[in-house]
């Protein structure tokens, strides 16, 4: 079986438990995502299908992509992307994957693209101490040394250094599947999501 489907995340609120405990939750936007190709081991190397989400206006698509789903047989689609399955020759065109599918799911591994922060120094970005802060320290948010002298006369990879920060794709694994609404098609994960609002996330059963 198809055990992902994509969606955009709306943002987060609270729900109660009957006993009046506060339930923090991510609420995630997962309309029905559509079949758009099947790819199988004999044509492209490898069992998968493609998922088309999110509607698109036919003048809004570039020519190549309009080639793409009138050979597929399918209404344009805004986001496509590809989930692995054992047997891709289970499937047919057309056909859709809904957050009815996770009723019975207990835990889901979230997948998104977390929030960029630009260029980030050796505090923000890992959490160094710095140096004192006084008017007379000339060391105050610098990374310090960062190698040796003449033996090895270079800098060992993987030194933490000042870089860009954020912007990775960041998964969170067994995040309790709180409640879904098959009608508006949310699905509720208790705790946070990867990424800022209306970002695009994958929920897979974990």
């Amino acid at each position: 079986m198809i055990n992902a489907i994509f969606g955009k995340k709306i943002g987060m609120t609270q729900l109660f438990e009957d006993d009046g405990t506060v339930v923090p939750v991510t609420v995630i936007q997962a309309e029905p995502n559509q079949i758009c190709q099947i790819k199988t081991a004999a044509t492209d190397g490898y069992e998968a299908v493609q998922l088309g989400f999110g509607a698109i206006k036919p003048n809004k698509v570039n020519k190549p992509m309009a080639g793409h789903f009138e050979a597929q047989g399918v209404e344009p689609k805004r986001y496509l992307r590809e989930v692995r399955v054992e047997d891709a020759s289970e499937y047919a065109l057309g056909d859709t994957v809904t957050v009815a599918s996770f009723a019975d799911v207990a835990k889901v591994d979230v997948t998104g693209t977390s929030k960029g922060k630009g260029f980030a120094g050796v505090i923000k970005r890992h959490g160094f101490g710095g140096g004192p802060g006084g008017h007379g320290a000339h060391f105050h948010r610098a990374p310090g040394s960062i190698g040796q002298c003449a033996s090895p006369s270079r800098v060992f990879k993987g030194v933490r250094l000042p870089g860009q920060m954020g912007c990775d794709t960041v998964t969170v694994k067994n995040l309790k599947l709180v409640r879904i609404d098959e009608e508006q098609g949310l699905i509720l994960v208790r705790g946070a999501v990867p990424g800022g609002k209306n970002g695009i996330v994958r929920v897979r059963m974990a």
